[in-house]
């Protein structure tokens, strides 16, 4: 009973998390579709938990799937890696190379001059899908050992290198 409950609510707290990452990330009719599984699963489980509740291990249980519910979800997030990442990158104007560098493996980026306290300066903005995070950051880093680079994450794209690729 214990294992059934920790693995139901591991079931559950991994679709909720994912279905919470796809309502963000702008794909609801996935996320619909896995809310319903989900909730499904969460009745299974309360129910087993409430018609049970002289047990305390059962509510133990029921915590502790549900912890490892929103770590499973979290890797499998990391997994999958949806969505895009934008880097906005300094280096010194002597490292121009970095930007064809980077646009010939396929990167889009936006680059101009700038004055920085120890002179002239490149900046870039270089957009990648966001699964491409850690490989764009090791080219960088690579290429430029002293670049400062600032990543995030773009909540809503319009036009551009990267947009006229998905299609």
């Amino acid at each position: 009973m214990i294992l059934l409950i920790i693995g139901i609510n591991i079931s559950y707290m991994t679709l909720t998390t994912l279905r919470l990452i796809l309502v963000i990330k702008g794909y609801p009719k996935v996320a619909s579709l896995l809310s319903m599984v989900e909730v499904f699963i969460y009745l299974m489980g309360l129910t087993i938990v409430l018609d049970n509740l002289d047990n305390p291990w059962n509510i133990a249980a029921y915590c502790l799937g549900w912890g490892l519910g929103v770590y499973s979800g979290s890797l499998i997030e990391q997994r999958l890696a949806l969505g895009y990442v934008m880097f906005e990158v300094v280096v010194d104007a002597s490292e121009a190379a970095l930007i064809g560098e980077l646009r010939t493996r396929g990167y889009g980026v936006t680059s101009w001059f700038a004055d920085g306290k120890d002179g002239k300066k490149i900046c870039m903005t270089v957009i990648a899908k966001r699964k491409n995070e850690a490989k764009l950051r090791a080219t960088i880093i690579g290429i430029s050992s002293k670049a400062f680079i600032i990543s995030y994450e773009p909540s809503k794209l319009n036009g551009g290198f990267l947009v006229k690729q998905m299609r």
